[in-house]
């Protein structure tokens, strides 16, 4: 095969930020048909390593082999011809582009004579598809698709390019469970030809697909060994420097007042479609409600409906007594509002603005960060390093720009500011999304905490055992409705499969 992979190896990786040593002294190695899951808490420099071996950054000090000979790439695309190919957990695809059009953007064989052959290109996706069981519609447009049928893509498209060793960022992270099997699946069947590492914080799927695990703490290697010598539990404590136990909601019925109360609603989706259909749901205070359900089901629709993003149709949003469907979003702040969005980095912060400036976002013109629209920067610069300090949040300082720092840290930064806030009621959806287990800890006690004060919470999310655990009720929605709403004993992986799947108890 050209370009076959047989072995690589990164020897005394050594990186330097201003302020961060990112990578300290790391040495990993790959064999043939390998699969390597490099894992580890949010900023320990998983994603700087790989971007040192795909040539986005370059090492201070060490080396990188193939096959045992010195390797030194001056981007990505020497990266590529050596045979190498990145998934990012952010998706590098063009929105109104058809996934041939997608792929042909980095397929230098297809343009002849100045003229690109789009047909030899979507010949090309077919075949990569095809062989590797990745099933797309190379004519659809990427809009049209899935999360997960993005992800595809993007499998493709680096297959397509010709990569013989595949590097891939927190897969599973936007996936829906089925979806994260499915991939599961392809990537083990992908290993029989390809050489993977792949990070995650899901030891679940590291556990199920990877031969040997790494784990970085603070940019430096404390573990390597056989995945299958270890238990799930054993690595999250290896991870994390201690034993990780997520708590369960096991406490007794607040019984709280209605304070959210949806009649009816129908919203209309991106093209069109009723997205919510006659939806109706109540959530009390000092309670969680989680929803669940298959993505694409609504649930993005309900939040941003609730929170003034998206306009409703019809029916009612009933928060404290007070209709705020159709409000903008700055009344919904202003009547107590917290919400912790799906799309961290276009709703949940400013990726320019500073760590400081993010955490105060939706109250910079309210004490104690303002008195008469002057700000106050001691309380600012206050707020924030306590912040940092309570959630961990890794960065060079307080003053560095949000959008620099990793997915798992943007969604730190989003927490701090929504669970410290003062809010009466919160939205979480897919609070948890890219954090690793310690964190993961941290925020689930953090939630049960708001909880216990008396604050009403709407969980979304796609991982069950997160809403099992943390939830008094689960609801769960289907094509836009409710489809039956579980207390918390009857709650059980295989009941809300059932559900999910749009079949009624009923029937």
């Amino acid at each position: 095969m050209e370009n076959r992979i047989t072995s690589l190896k990164m020897e005394h990786i050594t990186k330097r930020f201003p302020g961060v040593l990112a990578s300290d002294d790391i040495t990993i190695s790959v064999g043939e048909g390998e699969v390597l899951a490099l894992v580890g808490e949010n900023g320990a420099g998983k994603t700087t390593l790989m971007n040192i071996l795909m040539g986005i950054y370059q090492q201070d000090e060490g080396r990188i082999l193939i096959n045992g000979k010195e390797v030194r790439f001056r981007g990505p695309e020497d990266a590529f011809n050596a045979g190498l190919g990145m998934v990012h957990q952010q998706y590098m695809l063009v929105q109104n582009m058809t996934v041939t059009e997608n792929v042909a953007l980095g397929y230098k064989k297809a343009w002849k004579h100045g003229i690109l052959d789009l047909k030899m290109v979507r010949d090309r996706v077919v075949e990569v598809s095809t062989k590797y069981g990745l099933a797309v519609n190379p004519d659809a447009y990427i809009w049209q698709l899935s999360v997960g049928e993005q992800q595809r893509v993007e499998l493709v498209k680096t297959l397509s390019l010709g990569a013989k060793f595949l590097i891939l960022d927190e897969p599973t992270s936007a996936l829906t469970p089925q979806e994260t099997d499915e991939l599961i699946v392809l990537l083990k069947n992908m290993s029989k030809e390809l050489s993977i590492i792949f990070i995650s914080h899901k030891l679940q799927e590291v556990k199920a697909l990877s031969n040997k695990v790494t784990i970085l703490r603070h940019g430096k290697v404390v573990f390597s060994g056989n995945t299958d010598d270890y238990s799930s539990s054993e690595i999250a404590a290896k991870m994390t420097g201690h034993e990780v136990e997520l708590p369960k909601n096991e406490e007794p019925d607040m019984n709280g007042e209605v304070v959210l109360d949806i009649k009816n609603l129908c919203v209309k989706g991106d093209r069109g479609n009723l997205a919510l259909d006659h939806l109706c749901l109540q959530v009390r205070s000092g309670e969680i409600i989680g929803l669940a359900g298959v993505s694409g089901n609504g649930q993005r629709e309900l939040a941003e409906a609730i929170n003034g993003i998206r306009a409703t149709e019809s029916g009612s949003i009933c928060f404290y007594g007070k209709e705020i469907s159709n409000l903008n979003p700055n009344q919904v702040i202003d009547n107590g509002m917290g919400y912790i969005p799906e799309e961290r980095n276009i709703e949940g912060i400013v990726p320019s603005f500073s760590i400081r400036e993010n955490l105060v976002l939706k109250d910079v013109e309210k004490k104690p960060f303002s008195i008469k629209r002057l700000l106050k920067r001691k309380s600012i610069d206050k707020n924030a390093s306590d912040l940092r300090k309570d959630f961990d949040i890794r960065s060079p300082g307080i003053n560095t720009a949000g959008g620099s720092l990793s997915g798992g840290n943007i969604q730190k930064v989003i927490l701090a500011r929504e669970l410290t806030r003062g809010a009466k009621f919160l939205i979480a959806v897919y609070p948890t999304r890219g954090l690793d287990m310690g964190a993961v800890e941290f925020i689930h006690q953090q939630l049960l905490q708001k909880r216990r004060e008396g604050v009403g919470i709407l969980l979304i999310s796609e991982e069950l055992d997160e809403i099992i655990n943390l939830s008094d009720r689960v609801a769960v929605i289907y094509k836009g409705r409710i489809q039956k709403v579980l207390p918390r004993e009857d709650a059980n992986r295989r009941t809300l499969g059932i559900l999910m799947a749009g079949v009624s108890q009923d029937d």
